[in-house]
C-alpha cells in the first residue's frame, strides 16, 4: 500500500484513522485469489468484533426488547447484503486486489466479496487501532439503518426469514394449504414452517396477503 498514496488516503478519509501498520489494511484489501496473505483471517475477526459492537449498541438502545426480537435486529445489521451495501457506499471496490480471473468474473462487486473485506477492514482497524477506533467507524456507517430500522414496521417474511438465521435455523417455507373461490376472487389459505421448529397458518385474498399474515401469525408463536 505504500506505493498506492491514492489507497491510503482513501482509507484514512473512509474509516476515520491513519494506518501505522499499512501491510495489515493492504491484506484486508487483498483477495484469496492473490498469491499473497489475504483477508480471510481479518475477515473471521472483524466478523466476531462487528457482532460485539452491534449486540451492545442494540442491547443499550432496546433495553425492553426481548432476546428473540435483538437477535432479529442484529441479524439484519450484520449480514453480508448489509455489509455489502456498506461496502458499496464507502467505495470499496475500486481498492480490492484480485486476481486477474477474480476480477473479470466480477468478484470485485460481489456481496461476498465486499461483505468479507468490510469485515476484514474493521477487524484491522480493531488491531492498528483499538476496539473503540473499529465501534466509532461502526457506528458512522451502520447509524443511518439502525435509526431506519426503528422507524419502519419490518415486513413479517422479512422479520421471519431473519429470526431464523438469527436461530440458525433452516429458511421458512411456505406451501398453500387451501385454495378456494372463483378464479377471479381467490381466496388462499398459506402454511409457513421453519423446518423442525414450528409452523403457523394464515389466509388471505392472495397468496402474499396470506403469506405475510401467516408469518407475522408464526413470528407472534415463536416471541
Amino acid at each position: 500500500m505504500n506505493d498506492n498514496p491514492e489507497t491510503s488516503t482513501w482509507l484514512a478519509d473512509t474509516l476515520g484513522h491513519t494506518p501505522h501498520d499499512t501491510a495489515i489494511f493492504a491484506r484486508a484489501l487483498t483477495h484469496p485469489s492473490m498469491d499473497e496473505p489475504d483477508y480471510q483471517r481479518l475477515e473471521f475477526l472483524g466478523d466476531r468484533v462487528l457482532g460485539l459492537i452491534v449486540s451492545t449498541w442494540l442491547y443499550e438502545r432496546h433495553e425492553n426488547d426481548p432476546e428473540g426480537q435483538l437477535n432479529s435486529r442484529l441479524a439484519a445489521l450484520v449480514s453480508r447484503s448489509t455489509c455489502a451495501a456498506i461496502g458499496r457506499e464507502i467505495g470499496v471496490a475500486a481498492h480490492i486486489r484480485l486476481g486477474k480471473q477474480a476480477r473479470d468474473d466480477g468478484s470485485a462487486d460481489s456481496d461476498n466479496v465486499l461483505g468479507d473485506v468490510v469485515e476484514a477492514l474493521i477487524g484491522a482497524l480493531y488491531l492498528d487501532g483499538s476496539f473503540d477506533t473499529a465501534r466509532s467507524f461502526v457506528y458512522r456507517r451502520w447509524e443511518s439503518r439502525v435509526e431506519e430500522m426503528d422507524r419502519a414496521p419490518q415486513h413479517p417474511k422479512s422479520a421471519l426469514q431473519e429470526w431464523a438465521a438469527a436461530n440458525r435455523c433452516k429458511p421458512p417455507v411456505y406451501t398453500i394449504a387451501d385454495r378456494s373461490g372463483p378464479a377471479h376472487n381467490p381466496h388462499f389459505r398459506m402454511r409457513v414452517e421453519i423446518p423442525n421448529r414450528d409452523h403457523a397458518e394464515a389466509e388471505g385474498s392472495s397468496k402474499q396477503e396470506a403469506e405475510k399474515a401467516a408469518a407475522k401469525a408464526l413470528l407472534e408463536k415463536l416471541s
